[in-house]
């Protein structure tokens, strides 16, 4: 039995823990589906709500130890991953994928009892993420694309777990998010490239910092933010953006072209850290003001 292969008299910190579901990553990403919901609900159900952020908790979690159970060899070759529990062996692998497997089932459940759209798209997430990103950062810079997808569907899920339905506003929710993806991680490729290419991971579009690869983060920057400001001509339904709301994402949207627009010109990996932060500042503060817009505008 898989019980009996499991050491559990090994005291597994909550430490460890965290460090395995990469828990300040997780919450991040669940944040989106926290603000969306509130886009998306009329009445708000605070059994739904804790059920989509606890689900979205454990699902995200499991995606982040399936990934370190698979890179754990990988992983040893990085200044910035070798010090992981995995690379370390502060948690046996075994344990690591039991955990993995009750956290996906239990979060997949939970987001069952909220709908089963929900329940649909984080199983794709989860199984998009596990199964074909990660094995696919070794074969094909395809990779950050397919990544993106699972990576945009948790603003996408909190607007369909309030409303129930898939419509032209989760659509929009998951292209902003989608677009915001290719700046955010191609500057992480960028300034870790030396690192990734000891483990061979492709995550740069051309495999090089070259001005294709930057023009690329130009042009992806210069999208997420069209597509962020698309739901103040009232295309996207219920979902909207007033004329206050237009000139504070326009004016985090200039930010983030400014940041890349340097990383284009110099290529110096300063500016690819400075375009990193950036690009989460940028969606932090884009998704606020969506929620504080809604909220004023009642």
């Amino acid at each position: 039995m898989l019980l009996k292969s499991i050491k559990l008299s090994k005291v597994i910190s909550l430490n460890i823990i965290k460090e395995i579901t990469k828990f300040r990553l997780t919450l991040s990403v669940v944040f989106s589906s926290f603000i969306s919901y509130f886009l998306g609900v009329e009445v708000i159900d605070y059994i739904q709500l804790s059920l989509l952020l606890i689900g979205g908790i454990l699902i995200v979690g499991s995606s982040n130890i399936f990934n370190q159970i698979i890179e754990k060899d990988l992983d040893k070759l990085m200044a910035r991953t070798k010090n992981r529990p995995l690379p370390k062996k502060e948690i046996s692998q075994s344990l690591a994928l039991f955990i993995a497997v009750i956290f996906s089932l239990l979060g997949i459940f939970l987001m069952y009892l909220i709908n089963v759209k929900v329940a649909i798209l984080a199983s794709i997430s989860l199984f998009l993420y596990t199964a074909v990103y990660t094995p696919m950062k070794l074969i094909s810079p395809l990779s950050v694309f397919i990544g993106a997808i699972p990576g945009a569907f948790p603003f996408m899920i909190g607007w369909v777990a309030a409303t129930n339905t898939i419509g032209i506003e989760a659509v929009t929710l998951f292209l902003m998010q989608f677009f915001w993806q290719f700046p955010h991680f191609w500057s992480i490729g960028w300034s870790q490239n030396r690192d990734y290419q000891k483990a061979g991971f492709k995550m740069l579009p051309t495999g090089k910092k070259d001005n294709s690869t930057s023009a690329q983060i130009l042009f992806y920057s210069f999208w997420a933010v069209i597509i962020s400001i698309v739901p103040f001509f009232g295309f996207t339904g219920e979902l909207k953006l007033s004329p206050t709301g237009l000139i504070v994402v326009v004016l985090l949207g200039i930010f983030l072209i400014y940041k890349s627009y340097k990383l284009f010109i110099d290529g110096k990996n300063k500016n690819a850290r400075k375009l990193m932060v950036t690009s989460v500042i940028y969606l932090t503060f884009v998704q606020l003001t969506f929620l504080f817009d809604k909220i004023l505008n009642l």
